[in-house]
């Protein structure tokens, strides 16, 4: 009785959705971030690029991977002086969200490099 009680106030009540991920930047970031086929705003298809753009894209992986490295070094630099409660916190949280943004440049990196090669 009691759980058929409850069930009718269950079912009377409202919970409001979770907002999609969508309206959240940082969601959409990590998402990005993460997506080896996601090119950058502006970004062409490796598959048809001239040497010009190649070359182009090329120099820009090199430079946003560049930094992204320099980002992870300076985590791993910080996190040695963290307690191990705080360190863990930060391998889940921000270490694989800018891993695999290096990861995603590199390989975004990696198709730019075989384009220039290939056009060679």
């Amino acid at each position: 009785m009691l759980l058929t009680f409850l069930r009718g106030q269950a079912q009377d009540c409202h919970v409001k959705a979770e907002p999609k991920h969508e309206s959240r930047p940082d969601m959409v970031a990590a998402l990005r971030g993460g997506n080896t086929d996601q090119g950058m705003d502006g970004e062409g298809d490796p598959k048809t690029a001239s040497m010009q753009q190649a070359l182009f894209w090329s120099q820009i992986y090199r430079e946003v991977l560049a930094m992204e490295e320099k980002v992870l070094e300076r985590i791993q630099q910080l996190m040695a002086r963290q307690s191990p409660e705080a360190r863990r916190e930060v391998e889940l949280t921000n270490v694989p969200v800018v891993a695999a943004q290096a990861a995603r440049f590199r390989s975004r990196l990696g198709f730019w490099v075989a384009r220039v090669h290939e056009l060679e």
